[in-house]
C-alpha cells in the first residue's frame, strides 16, 4: 500500500521538475537586467534543488521496499520439513540439522558443531567467559537468551502452555519434551542397548550408564555423579538442606519431586499400576522395579559375590556386607545402620512408636513389612516354600535361615567362643550369655531376661496361663 501511494506523488514531482526545466529555457532568451526577475530566478532555482533532494528521498524508500518484499518471500525451502528461508547459505545451515553435518570444530576439545557462531559461542565454556548476569541472584550466564529463561525463576513467569492439559513451562524446549509424555514419543534412542527417551538431555545422561563416565564431582566429599543435578542434590546432604516441607506433616525434603511423592502417602494416591498383577505404586521407578519381579530380570550384580539384584540401589546395599559399611548411626545409643529405612525403624524402639496396626487383633508394628507379615498369621497364608522338604513360611528370610538346617551352613559365628549360629538374631541372643546383658524385664517382679520370648513365657506365671519357668 505504501508503495501505491509514493508511486503518484514520485510522478507528480517530475512533472514539476520538467516544468521547472522548460521555465529556465524559456528565461535563459529573456535578457531581462530587472532585479525583481533575478529574485524569481532564484528562489526557482532553490525549489529546484528541493525537489532533486525530495527525488533522492523518493527512490531510497523505494529501494527499501523493494529489498523488504525481497526477504519476505523466502523463497528457498527445505525438501525435507517444508521449512522456508529467504537466503540460500541459511538453508544450507538448515539442512545440517537433518544430515547431522558438523564442519566446524572445536580446536581444544574436538567437538564439532553445525556452524561457525556455535562454535564462537562455544569457546566460551573454555574461556570462562559468562558476559550476562543476573541483578536480582548475581548468577552468570554464556547467553542472553540462557539469562532471560533464567529471570523467569525469578518473576515465576511461564510463557509456554500444554494445550492438552494446562501445565505451563518456563521454555519451548520443556513444553516439547512434555508433550511426548502425552504422544508417548521417545525420539532418542540407545545405540547400545536401544533404551529410548523423551529428550536428548537424558539419553546424554543414560550413555554415561555404558561408558561409566561421571563428569561431575562434590567438591566437599569427591563423589562423582552423571548429572549436575544429581550434584546439587548429594551437596544438601552435606549442608542437611531441605527447602521443600509437607504441609500436613511439616516433613521437608531436598527435592520438589520428593515432597510431591511424599504427598502421596497422605493423599494415598498410586498413579502407577502394574499390568499383570494390578499392584499400584507411587512413582513410576517403583512400578519398573516391580515389574521385574515378573520378568525375573536381574540387571545389577554384585562384583564381589556376583549375586544379582533388580535395582542398583540393592546392589550398593548388599555391598555393604562385604564392606561392613554403617553410615547412619544412631543418636541415642550409636548403633549403626546399612540403610538409613532401618535406623528410622530402629529409632522407633527408642520412641515406642509403632505406626501400623493390625485391623483384626489392634496388634501394632514399626514397620508396614513386619504388619504384614503378622496379617498371614490370621489368613495362614504362607507362600514361601522350603524346595527341600516342602515346608511353608511367611517370609522369605525364614526360607533362607530353614535352608541352612538342610546345608548346615552357619556363616554367623561368636567371636568369644567361636560357636556358629544359622541367624544373626540367634549370635545376637548368644552373645548376651558372654556379656550378661539381659534386656527384657518382667514388669511384676523385676526378672531380667536375654529374649522378649522369654519373657513372655515368663509372664504366664503371673497371669497363671501355662506356666513356663525359663532362665
Amino acid at each position: 500500500i505504501k508503495q501505491e501511494q509514493e508511486e503518484p506523488e514520485h510522478q507528480q514531482l517530475k512533472e514539476e521538475e520538467k516544468q521547472l526545466c522548460i521555465n529556465q529555457d524559456e528565461e535563459q532568451l529573456v535578457n531581462s537586467e530587472d532585479s525583481g526577475e533575478k529574485r524569481n530566478e532564484k528562489q526557482k532555482r532553490q525549489r529546484y534543488q528541493k525537489i532533486k533532494r525530495q527525488k533522492g528521498k523518493t527512490e531510497c524508500s523505494k529501494q527499501k521496499t523493494h529489498k523488504k518484499a525481497q526477504r519476505d518471500q523466502k523463497q528457498y525451502s527445505c525438501e525435507i520439513c517444508d521449512e522456508a528461508f529467504s537466503q540460500s547459505s541459511s538453508l544450507m545451515t538448515h539442512m545440517r540439522t537433518h544430515m547431522d553435518k558438523k564442519p566446524v570444530t572445536c580446536s581444544t576439545c574436538g567437538k564439532s558443531f553445525q556452524n561457525k557462531s556455535h562454535l564462537l559461542r562455544h569457546m566460551i565454556i573454555h574461556r570462562g567467559e559468562k558476559p550476562f548476569s543476573c541483578v536480582t541472584c548475581g548468577k552468570s550466564f554464556i547467553k542472553k537468551a540462557y539469562l532471560v529463561t533464567h529471570m523467569r525463576s525469578h518473576t515465576g513467569e511461564k510463557p509456554f502452555s500444554c494445550v492438552t492439559c494446562g501445565k505451563s513451562f518456563i521454555t519451548k524446549a520443556e513444553l516439547v519434551s512434555h508433550m511426548r509424555s502425552h504422544t508417548g514419543e521417545k525420539p532418542f534412542s540407545c545405540v547400545t542397548c536401544r533404551k529410548s527417551f523423551i529428550s536428548k538431555s537424558n539419553l546424554v545422561s543414560h550413555m554415561m550408564i555404558h561408558t561409566g563416565e561421571k563428569p561431575f564431582s562434590c567438591v566437599t566429599c569427591g563423589k562423582s555423579f552423571v548429572t549436575k543435578a544429581q550434584v546439587v542434590t548429594h551437596m544438601m546432604i552435606h549442608t542437611g538442606e531441605k527447602p521443600f516441607s509437607c504441609v500436613t506433616c511439616f516433613k521437608s525434603f531436598p527435592l520438589k519431586s520428593h515432597l510431591l511423592r511424599h504427598m502421596m502417602i497422605h493423599t494415598g494416591e498410586k498413579p502407577f499400576s502394574c499390568v499383570t498383577c494390578g499392584k499400584s505404586f507411587i512413582s513410576k521407578s517403583n512400578l519398573v522395579s516391580h515389574m521385574k519381579i515378573h520378568t525375573g530380570e536381574k540387571p545389577f550384580s554384585c562384583v564381589t559375590c556376583g549375586k544379582s539384584f533388580v535395582t542398583k540401589a540393592q546392589v550398593v546395599t548388599h555391598m555393604r556386607s562385604h564392606t561392613g559399611e554403617k553410615p547412619f548411626s544412631c543418636v541415642t545409643c550409636f548403633k549403626s545402620f546399612p540403610l538409613k529405612s532401618h535406623l528410622l525403624r530402629h529409632m522407633m524402639v527408642h520412641t515406642g512408636e509403632k505406626p501400623f496396626s493390625c485391623v483384626t487383633c489392634g496388634k501394632s508394628f514399626i514397620s508396614k513389612s513386619n504388619l504384614a507379615s503378622h496379617m498371614m498369621i490370621h489368613t495362614g497364608e504362607k507362600p514361601f516354600s522350603c524346595v527341600t522338604c516342602g515346608k511353608s513360611f511367611i517370609t522369605k528370610a525364614h526360607v533362607v535361615t530353614h535352608m541352612r538346617s538342610h546345608t548346615g551352613e552357619r556363616p554367623f559365628s561368636c567371636v568369644t567362643c567361636g560357636k556358629g549360629f544359622p541367624c544373626k538374631s540367634e549370635l545376637l541372643r548368644h552373645m548376651m550369655i558372654h556379656t550378661g546383658e539381659k534386656p527384657f524385664s518382667c514388669v511384676t517382679c523385676g526378672k531380667s531376661f536375654i529374649s522378649k520370648s522369654n519373657l513372655v513365657s515368663h509372664m504366664k506365671i503371673h497371669t497363671g496361663e501355662n506356666p513356663v519357668h525359663t532362665t
